[in-house]
C-alpha cells in the first residue's frame, strides 16, 4: 500500500508521467480553436439550459446573474486530440453539477449538447458532464479568461480531449439520446477519452467489434 501511495505522489509531481499515450508535453497554453474570436456583448449575452428539462421549460442567466452561483477551483491538465498536452491549469468557475441542481434534467436524459458561439457544439454523456472536475470556467490561473481562451465562459471537461471543452459557451441542451456535435460529425471520436486514444470516429467501429468479441467469447 505504501508503494502505491508513493507511485501516485511521484506521478502527480512529475507532469511527464501524466501524459496520455500519443501525447506530447508542451509548455504554456497554446491557442487552438475553429473560426474567429467572438466579441463579448454583455447586453446580448446569456447562458441557456434547454431541451429535456424536468419542468419542461427553458432557463437562462445573464453574465452578472452567474456570479452568485456556486464556484469552485479545479487543477487539471488539457489534452488536445492533435497531440499537445499542457499541465496544471487552475480553473475557477461553476461546477456543472450546480447547473443540474438549478435545472434538473428529465429522468430519461442520457447526454447533453454544449452549444457555443457560431453554432459550435460538443456532445457529452451525462456522466462526463457531471464528473467532479467538469465546470463552466470564468477564470484561469487566478485571472479572467482571455477572449482567445473562451471569455466570458468556457466548458472544461479535462478528462476528455479538448474538443469536448468548447470555448464561448452559450447553452446546455439536455438530450434523451446521443447526437453528434461539430467535430464528432467531422470524423472525431464520439467519446474522446485520451487515455484510450479515442481520437477518430473510425475507431468506434473497432471498439464495438472488440466488445462484441468479448461477449461472444471470440
Amino acid at each position: 500500500m505504501a508503494s502505491d501511495r508513493q507511485g501516485t505522489a511521484e506521478a502527480a509531481a512529475d507532469p511527464a508521467r501524466r501524459i496520455p499515450p500519443g501525447q506530447r508535453l508542451v509548455h504554456g497554453w497554446p491557442v487552438s480553436h475553429y473560426g474567429p474570436v467572438p466579441r463579448f456583448r454583455p447586453d446580448r449575452w446569456n447562458l441557456r439550459v434547454h431541451g429535456a428539462t424536468a419542468d419542461g421549460t427553458e432557463h437562462s442567466w445573464t453574465f452578472d446573474e452567474l456570479a452568485p452561483l456556486p464556484h469552485v477551483t479545479a487543477v487539471a491538465d488539457l489534452h488536445c486530440a492533435s497531440g499537445p498536452t499542457s499541465t496544471d491549469h487552475e480553473w475557477y468557475g461553476i461546477p456543472a453539477t450546480a447547473l443540474l441542481d438549478l435545472v434538473p434534467p428529465a429522468p430519461e436524459v442520457t447526454h447533453v449538447m454544449a452549444w457555443a458561439e457560431y453554432g459550435y457544439s460538443a456532445n457529452l454523456r451525462l456522466a462526463d458532464f457531471t464528473a467532479v472536475q467538469t465546470l463552466l470556467a470564468t477564470h484561469h490561473n487566478g485571472e479572467p479568461l482571455t477572449a482567445e481562451h473562451g471569455f466570458p465562459l468556457r466548458l472544461v471537461v479535462p478528462h476528455l480531449y479538448g474538443y469536448k471543452s468548447p470555448k464561448w459557451l452559450r447553452a446546455v441542451e439536455y438530450l434523451t439520446e446521443d447526437r453528434r456535435g461539430f467535430w464528432e460529425e467531422r470524423g472525431y471520436h464520439n467519446i474522446a477519452d485520451p487515455w484510450k486514444e479515442q481520437r477518430y470516429s473510425y475507431q468506434e467501429q473497432d471498439e464495438e467489434g472488440a466488445r462484441l468479441g468479448d461477449v461472444d467469447g471470440t
